[in-house]
């Protein structure tokens, strides 16, 4: 019998385990952590600015609101439906795609998700073994990492900086390849730096993954929210040898200002979807049907509620970038989608601030906040520290007081 040391304490037990290690290894969304945060301090009373949440400040369009509420009265939408989607939702997604990318799908190619995170971790989920590595541009939305590892997967970084405009290289992904490589992600417009890949770079990558024998995982939920001409393509369109391999998610949030709707979709090969609605079966079944009524009313619209939104923020993004360039110490470039800037603060760090010093990112969010009441998003929740996200989804005036704040604060900082 073999004595344990007194310096090692003995492993607890799985009845001692309270969390799994699967579940206690993942990290908190910093985005909605910091919204959250920004949020109870307003509630309290602290006239708090949050360039936190990736969320339009618009409300939904009334015609979606309106189909929701119909849905509400109609019995077959109180009843379990599809796992998969409700098929006339399917129909429109179906329409969508084809009308807004040019991509020629079917019903069968698709899955109605519980919002475009489930539609992240669904297709995870369903590509990767454990060990299978994933090429993740960064900077990176808070999520895709967990989601990857979450389905036993190895999120691999590739890094790029404000000095590529946040776009990596067709050579930097070869250099991150291994042997254990399965699954290229690609965003375009991205979260978090605005970034958006000009069709001839689409291209090259795509044709890359495909001489490389990947999968692609490409995510399109800002596809519409581009600005300064310019455009968006979709992959599988620009490289269609690749849509037996490639799979599309997508959803209302951003588009029709719908984040609590919770309607999200991924796109992808028959065999695929097929297997991710069989997880989808088990894990939540139908998305709510009164939320995919409103989905369907969104999808079948036009697409005026979307222009009105992308003017609104083509103005603040201008306004903002200008604003944060006046700053010393931050470099902003200009993003070209979304509605994001993702500013390199490594300038602030180190120097006095109103008589504190932050080393980090991070120390310097939080030195925002408790400074000037504005609450930001660190480069640390996206891969890449030195650096802060800032939406810039909120009103107007809100936005210049908001920068307004950083500028009196941060001017005198060195």
């Amino acid at each position: 019998m073999t004595a344990v040391s007194p310096s090692e304490p003995a492993a607890p037990s799985p009845a001692q385990r309270r969390v799994s290690q699967r579940i206690g290894s993942i990290a908190e969304s910093a985005t909605l952590a910091v919204d959250a945060k920004a949020k109870a301090l307003k509630a309290a009373g602290k006239p708090v600015i949050g360039f936190g949440a990736g969320e339009p400040d618009f409300p939904t369009p009334d015609y979606v609101v309106e189909a929701a509420i119909a849905a509400c009265s109609r019995p077959a939408m109180h009843r379990y439906t599809p796992a998969g989607g409700l098929p006339v939702l399917k129909e429109a997604i179906v329409a969508k795609t084809a009308r807004d990318s040019g991509l020629t799908v079917t019903p069968a190619q698709v899955l109605v998700t519980n919002g475009g995170k489930q539609a992240v971790y669904e297709a995870f989920a369903t590509l990767l073994d454990p060990g299978d590595e994933v090429l993740v541009p960064a900077p990176y939305w808070t999520t895709y990492p967990e989601a990857i590892r979450l389905a036993g997967g190895v999120p691999v970084p590739v890094v790029a900086d404000e000095d590529s405009d946040y776009l990596v290289t067709v050579e930097q992904l070869e250099a991150a390849r291994t042997e254990r490589t399965k699954v290229l992600l690609f965003v375009s417009p991205s979260n978090p730096t605005g970034a958006v890949y000009p069709p001839e770079q689409v291209e090259a990558i795509g044709r890359w993954a495909l001489e490389a024998g990947l999968w692609v995982l490409t995510d399109e939920i800002y596809e519409h929210l581009t600005y300064g001409g310019a455009t968006a393509p979709s992959m599988p369109v620009v490289v269609p040898e690749l849509v037996d391999r490639c799979v599309v998610v997508n959803g209302v949030a951003k588009t029709y200002a719908m984040t609590g709707w919770r309607v999200g979709w991924v796109v992808g090969p028959t065999d695929v979807v097929k297997a991710a609605t069989n997880l989808q079966s088990h894990a939540t079944s139908n998305v709510a049907n009164v939320s995919q009524a409103a989905a369907v009313a969104a999808l079948t619209g036009d697409l005026s509620a979307v222009d009105e939104m992308r003017t609104a923020f083509d103005r603040r993004r201008k306004t903002i970038v200008s604003m944060l360039r006046e700053i010393p110490g931050v470099a902003c470039p200009e993003p070209q989608g979304a509605f994001y800037v993702y500013p390199s603060v490594k300038g602030l760090l180190g120097h006095p601030i109103n008589g504190r010093t932050a080393s980090t990112s991070a120390e310097l969010a939080e030195l925002l906040l408790e400074q000037a009441e504005v609450a930001v998003v660190p480069g640390e929740a996206f891969g890449t520290p030195g650096y802060v996200r800032m939406s810039y989804a909120l009103g107007d005036d809100d936005l210049v007081e908001g920068v307004s704040r950083l500028q009196r604060l941060l001017g005198s900082a060195g």
